[in-house]
């Protein structure tokens, strides 16, 4: 099921270096319309659970605590194809490998902070939204 809306954090690296405005320009600029968003901070009990699926993985200690260092950005955005879309404007995972121009390219530091999360699929664009947002909270 394709939907025209995704979810997407600025991450705490981001919000500490001031990127938050550049990175909302950037989301605008390439036509998305933001729906619902808000400036918060995950608990450990909130990453653990909104990362789960990396729950066995390496890395997975050090994401919560880096998710929870500091204040995110959670925001939902519309645009037709938005998962897809979106997912090539943050680019690569790993900012060495991302395209040029796109938002970790520009504002990432490394592979671990990465400045910006993008839904992977619209099933999990929904779930993300719903983890962040209440219906109310949509507009």
């Amino acid at each position: 099921m394709r939907t025209d809306r995704t979810f997407t954090m600025l991450k705490p690296d981001a919000v500490e270096k001031g990127h938050i405005g550049a990175i909302l320009e950037k989301i605008n600029a390439s036509g998305f319309r933001i729906v619902a968003m808000k400036l918060t901070q995950m608990t450990t009990q909130d990453a653990k659970e909104f990362y789960a699926v990396h729950s066995e993985r390496p890395f997975y200690g050090e994401l919560v605590e880096y998710m929870t260092r500091g204040p995110i950005v959670a925001a939902i955005l519309e645009k037709e194809n938005a998962v897809e879309d979106f997912r090539t404007l943050i680019g690569a995972t790993n900012p060495a490998d991302a395209a040029e121009g796109t938002i970790r390219k520009l504002y990432a530091a490394s592979i671990g902070e990465n400045a910006v999360h993008g839904s992977d699929s619209d099933e999990n664009a929904a779930i993300e939204s719903a983890f962040h947002f209440a219906g109310r909270e949509m507009f």
